[in-house]
């Protein structure tokens, strides 16, 4: 495992939709299970989703039950150890709280976006500080990025990922994906 103090928590409320109204959007199967797998790929600490509905727990909870502890966790070993990392939490406050507990230190709280113009850290300077020992929290939105409110939060803006086109609209997992190999693959 990574020795890397790398946290990613998943942002389902707020965020905002196409029209950049503050909105809680949905807890999906697919990005529990594939940012989680990822996540233990690349030696991540912990996986944090974030939505205050409580409707949307219950599923959560349901789905972690079968995979860590019930029938899930025979069947597919190697989910299951994905899925170990996941917790729930009703707001991006109560993240922090949690991993600082888990790691003995406040996390610098990093949020992304694909469309920040005024990015404090990029990739290799963020690698740098995972290196070096730093405890770091990187915060990823739904829908169509994280609210105002969850961005004043932060310590560093993560600069985008860009491609070679001017076409940017990845889904959260295919982002998480890139940033965790740009972040934490091995050198060569």
């Amino acid at each position: 495992m990574s020795s890397a103090r790398l946290h990613l928590a998943l942002v389902h409320y707020p965020v905002l939709d196409k029209n950049g109204d503050t909105i809680a959007a949905a807890v999906t199967n697919l990005d529990l299970h594939d940012i989680a797998r990822a996540a233990r790929t690349y030696g991540v600490r912990g996986y944090h989703i974030v939505t205050p509905v409580t409707d949307q727990h219950e599923p959560v909870y349901s789905l972690l039950a079968h995979w860590v502890d019930g029938h899930g966790a025979r069947y597919n070993p190697n989910r299951r150890q994905a899925l170990e990392l996941v917790e729930l939490h009703a707001d991006l406050a109560d993240t922090v709280a949690k991993v600082e507990a888990a790691e003995g230190v406040r996390p610098r709280v990093v949020v992304t976006s694909a469309r920040f113009t005024d990015s404090s850290v990029g990739f290799d300077a963020l690698r740098d500080q995972l290196h070096q020992g730093s405890v770091i929290l990187l915060v990823l939105g739904t829908g169509w990025g994280l609210a105002p409110e969850c961005v004043a939060l932060a310590d560093d803006r993560l600069a985008p990922i860009e491609g070679p086109t001017d076409y940017n609209h990845l889904s959260v997992r295919s982002a998480a994906a890139i940033m965790l190999d740009r972040l934490l693959a091995p050198a060569g």
